[in-house]
């Protein structure tokens, strides 16, 4: 597997620069009125009031993002989300769990002969223990019960490559571990879609570019993308023999085959996606204006894609929005996004014009609501994660070291960031002693540490379950020799090239330090003469033996420099150093305390 970012910056194309704040966020609904000559059918009916089939029929479209694997309540921050209130205040909510989604998302059928639902990527992938162990099984058996009836690929249905993406979708046991019980997996019920993830020797789609949903006399064609830059954010191994092509040329290209098949209404379901101007999900994001409220990558795709897509359903970026942004023809179109981990789900309503065969699009309306936490779980949901949690605790429930309080992963410099970067510094010096500084990627830092015990560990107790939510990507912790020069060049790079518009900024270990100044622009805003090593300059003819995970060592994530280190060494995996370094410095009456986080001095 491979640990990514969730901002990521297209080629060939360039943004304003936005803050890259927590994955909670947005949205309001477009709220229009319905044609003139609607005439709805009543809720439920199948299109058939007053004794003859309406013109106009409403479909719902129930959609979520960004899972994870996420079977049970994100811990923290990560189960959480931000409600504006209707006097300015925001308060959050405990929100997430497929137990709760499962409820949520049968509730919202109710009365609702014709609702579809779809995804936006990432279902699998940097999982917690209790999918990422069994290579995500358990969510893929989630999400059929969840009757999910189509998804995009994510870049992290790629982390064990394309192999083993189409054993979810086509099912069979692991070809290393084997099957898990007595029955065999048959993967997914639902189709992913990869138009525009081709094979390097057939040029064609690895699995279906597009997929048409029909009810009756209705019908809405799905296609499905991920983003063109996944080779940057992907082990190399997990896209290896595979082409990866621009998001609009592929959506436009399908759209016109769907036309040709006499299919009119589509919705276009894409893993690439915006930061809102807002954390708070419920925000009105077209209170300004259409397109307004979101910036990123997705305002540029959305301004691109052929008017004939009705809907935009996307991700990648964990944030919440419903907003509008206008298509090529200048007219708005919903772009709507659910947050992540299950927190969030949208609702959206398509106006289907049977005469037509096409969405009226100034009637769709859309908005996200919060799974929270005080419905009933659905019971098939918990005998779900039941049997899994039985197969994995004898792994997960066993104590690996002990903290004094939450260890967060937020911020530009996080307290979770420092603490894995010095357990990395910690293993480089065994590997070689004269290992100087560590740097980890802020996007394969996937949870944070809780003090409140997640089960019956007890309080400040961190299990290697726990460990595995933080760390599940098996990334190998590896040396390698990088000159002063070089090492000032990484540090630029996280605000300059692909990263310009939406910084990475490395966590750090212990003795590194530089000054962040956002006032500059560019690669300024790394002022050089402020890093230093130990109280010592950076000197740039100087060799540095840094430690790092093989994802930034291959120069992922925008880094090209770590990928012209020298005399590289391959260690453990960064779990394993992870928790060697939890027990060798906690106890249960010596917890680890929250690093503080003092490192990167930011101005802004």
């Amino acid at each position: 597997m491979s640990a990514t970012s969730h901002q990521q910056h297209r080629r060939r194309r360039t943004y304003a620069l936005v803050a890259t704040a927590a994955g909670l966020a947005t949205a309001g609904a477009l709220a229009a009125a319905l044609p003139a000559t609607a005439s709805p059918a009543p809720s439920g009916k199948g299109g058939h009031g007053h004794g003859h089939t309406s013109r106009y029929q409403d479909v719902q479209l129930l959609s979520f993002n960004d899972l994870h694997g996420n079977l049970e309540p994100p811990a923290g921050s990560s189960g959480r989300v931000t409600e504006l209130q209707a006097d300015g205040t925001t308060k959050t909510i405990d929100a997430g769990g497929v137990e709760y989604l499962a409820t949520h998302l049968r509730q919202a059928r109710e009365g609702n002969a014709y609702s579809v639902t779809a995804a936006g990527g990432d279902m699998v992938g940097a999982s917690p223990l209790i999918s990422g162990l069994f290579h995500d099984e358990p969510t893929v058996e989630a999400l059929n019960k969840l009757k999910l009836d189509v998804t995009s690929v994510g870049n992290h249905e790629f982390d064990e490559g394309s192999k083993e993406l189409a054993r979810l979708q086509n099912g069979g046991c692991h070809p290393t571990d084997g099957c898990y019980s007595d029955k065999k997996f048959k993967g997914a019920d639902f189709p992913y879609l990869a138009a525009n993830v081709l094979s390097e020797k057939s040029g064609k789609p690895i699995l279906k570019p597009y997929w048409v949903w029909k009810k009756k006399d209705v019908k809405i064609g799905f296609i499905g993308v991920t983003l063109e830059g996944t080779p940057g954010v992907v082990s190399a191994e997990g896209v290896k023999g595979l082409k990866f092509k621009d998001e609009v040329e592929t959506i436009n290209k399908y759209a016109k085959e769907l036309q040709r098949q006499g299919v009119k209404s589509i919705v276009a379901l894409i893993h690439e996606g915006g930061f809102p101007a807002s954390t708070s999900y419920n925000y009105d994001c077209d209170s300004g204006s259409a397109g307004s409220g979101v910036s990123g990558p997705i305002v540029d795709i959305a301004k691109n894609i052929t008017p004939a897509v009705d809907a935009l359903v996307t991700g990648h970026t964990h944030n919440a929005y419903a907003c509008t942004i206008p298509d090529p023809s200048g007219k708005p179109r919903t772009v709507t996004s659910a947050s992540s981990f299950g927190r969030l789900y949208t609702d959206t309503t398509l106006t289907y014009d049977r005469r037509t065969g096409d969405i009226a699009r100034t009637s769709v309306k859309s908005a996200n609501h919060v799974v929270t936490r005080d419905v009933a779980k659905a019971p098939d949901m918990t005998a779900l994660i039941s049997k899994w949690n039985t197969l994995a605790a004898p792994i997960g429930n066993r104590p690996i070291g002990y903290i004094s309080a939450d260890i967060v992963k937020d911020g530009t410099e996080s307290p979770l960031g420092d603490l894995i970067a010095d357990a990395q510094l910690a293993y480089g010096k065994e590997l070689d002693p004269e290992t100087d500084l560590a740097l980890m990627n802020p996007g394969g830092i996937r949870a944070p540490l809780t003090y409140a015990a997640q089960g019956a560990e007890g309080d400040g107790v961190v299990t290697y379950a726990e460990g595995f939510t933080v760390q599940p990507f098996s990334n190998t912790v590896n040396l390698q020799d990088l000159t002063g020069a070089q090492l000032v060049q990484v540090l630029k790079e996280q605000v300059s090239g692909t990263n310009a518009a939406s910084p990475k900024i490395l966590q750090i270990s212990a003795g590194l330090t530089y000054t962040l100044d956002l006032t500059k622009s560019g690669a300024d805003r790394v002022v050089t003469d402020s890093i230093k090593l130990n109280g010592a300059p950076i000197d740039p003819a100087a060799t540095y033996r840094v430690a790092m995970n093989n994802f930034l060592a291959g120069g992922g994530d925008g880094f090209t420099t770590l990928g012209q280190g020298t005399n590289p060494l391959v260690g453990t995996d960064d779990l394993t150093v992870l928790q060697k370094y939890l027990t060798a410095n906690s106890t249960p009456t010596n917890p680890i305390a929250p690093p503080a986080a003092d490192r990167i001095t930011v101005v802004r």
